[in-house]
């Protein structure tokens, strides 16, 4: 995401490497690539000549110390002021109804049905809530169909009535079905339309009104750029809603939606969609972000994904396995399944501080696992659990069953042997002092 903003924003950083001080004259040039950079990512001409007024007013106002470059200050400065455009800090979803009702809107096509799903799920996992999903789009039976596809992929209780086509006596209905069933939310998915009419804002308006939701999320296809934000606009006069999610954030995505919309709007960015998996929906950190176009990389979402997948108990009995030198290909397994649910490859390397400049033109297949675990799912139980009976004629085997080739084969069982030897040393605290010790002092 935000790949070409990034790659500009750092070639207007680069007119001011090697200076000595900030002048009038390299601020100017400076302040006219960042302003293009952010025109190219479809940013409205109006914001983005306020933000860079912003940023020159304040790099011409700083007393440059010694042991900062203007390179260093006007990237700071820019990264402040990106974090402040987006909202400054995250904003929590309010859930303190008995039910919380939350309202979906926006257009068809903007991916509303699934955000629900993704939504219900991730207040079902990290809130630890009992929410109620409910089909309120009445007019497309395959978003019903949809819902209830959703639902059952996340274990969530669906509620929907193809035969009812009054979307306020549904949203009623819906609800108090979840007090008398114990659902302490209700996620309601509304009808969208290609655009913006008077009709679907009544609509909406209607079903709002009927059951006040504690939240209303306007749902927006990031990739749209300025019609998103103009579309946000048309929405928020007339629903007042409480936040914005913003969907296909992992796709080829210019950034203006995610870098306009709070400052049209004044109305904060509250969810990201980053992927077509359940799981692929993060609170928005606008300060991640301002890093991660900066290609500060995203350490801390990197970190609270791990710990997400992170269970104590499996860890322990790992840790045991390797202690006593039993680590197999069945935990080797287990170990990639982790690393997937976390995201695709791609995006998690991109939240390492200074991978993702290194990647950005990398073709990195979500799939980059595939190989491996075909090559494992060709073993027999028994050459799983003892990885040494791995001889040339079961290697063989395992290149022909895999659809892969003996140097594959070869290449992963080499992995194998180094992850498992350096599990077992980062287990043993003496041979890694000792390690240490023997590393080259500068």
């Amino acid at each position: 995401m935000f790949d070409s903003l990034s790659d500009k924003l750092d070639r207007a950083f680069k007119v001011l490497k090697g200076q000595g001080q900030v002048t009038e004259i390299n601020v100017a040039e400076t302040i006219k690539e960042i302003r293009r950079a952010l025109l190219d990512a479809d940013v409205s001409y109006k914001v983005a000549k306020k933000f860079t007024d912003t940023v020159k007013e304040k790099a011409l106002g700083e007393n440059v110390i010694n042991a900062v470059s203007p390179n260093q200050l006007m990237v700071k400065i820019t990264h402040d002021e990106l974090a402040k455009l987006m909202g400054g800090g995250a904003s929590e979803i309010n859930i303190t109804g008995n039910p919380a009702v939350i309202l979906i809107s926006g257009l068809q096509g903007s991916g509303k049905t699934t955000f629900s799903g993704k939504l219900a799920l991730h207040l079902k996992t990290k809130k630890g809530k009992n929410p109620l999903l409910v089909a309120g789009d009445v007019y497309r039976p395959a978003a019903i169909d949809q819902l209830h596809v959703l639902g059952e992929q996340v274990g969530v209780e669906v509620w929907s009535d193809k035969e009812n086509k009054n979307p306020v006596d549904i949203a009623k209905k819906a609800v108090a079905e979840a007090k008398a069933k114990g659902h302490n939310v209700v996620i309601i998915d509304t009808a969208g339309r290609l655009a913006v009419d008077e009709q679907m804002m009544t609509e909406i308006a209607e079903v709002k009104s009927a059951v006040s939701p504690q939240e209303t999320l306007f749902v927006v296809d990031s990739m749209t750029g300025q019609d998103a934000v103009n579309t946000a606009k048309a929405f928020n006069d007339r629903l007042d809603f409480d936040g914005v999610v913003l969907t296909k954030l992992d796709g080829d995505t210019r950034g203006g939606a995610a870098l306009s919309i709070k400052n049209i709007v004044d109305k904060p960015i509250k969810f990201i969609g980053t992927g077509e998996k359940m799981e692929a929906l993060d609170v928005f950190h606008p300060e991640r972000m301002a890093d991660r176009i900066l290609g500060m990389g995203d350490v801390v979402s990197l970190v609270e994904r791990a710990q997400e997948q992170y269970d104590e108990e499996a860890a322990r009995k790992l840790q045991k396995k390797i202690s006593q030198n039993k680590f197999d290909f069945n935990d080797f397994m287990d170990q990639i399944a982790q690393i997937k649910k976390m995201g695709n490859v791609k995006d998690l390397m991109g939240m390492i501080p200074g991978v993702g400049k290194a990647m950005k033109n990398m073709d990195v297949d979500d799939d980059a696992f595939k190989g491996i675990e075909a090559i494992i799912q060709s073993m027999t139980p028994e050459e799983r659990a003892q990885p040494k009976i791995l001889n040339g004629s079961r290697r063989k085997r395992l290149a022909k069953g895999s659809g892969t080739s003996i140097q594959d084969v070869n290449k992963l069982i080499k992995q194998f042997d180094q992850t498992s030897k350096m599990m077992r040393m980062m287990g043993d605290k003496k041979k890694m002092a000792k390690m240490m010790q023997n590393m080259p002092k500068r």
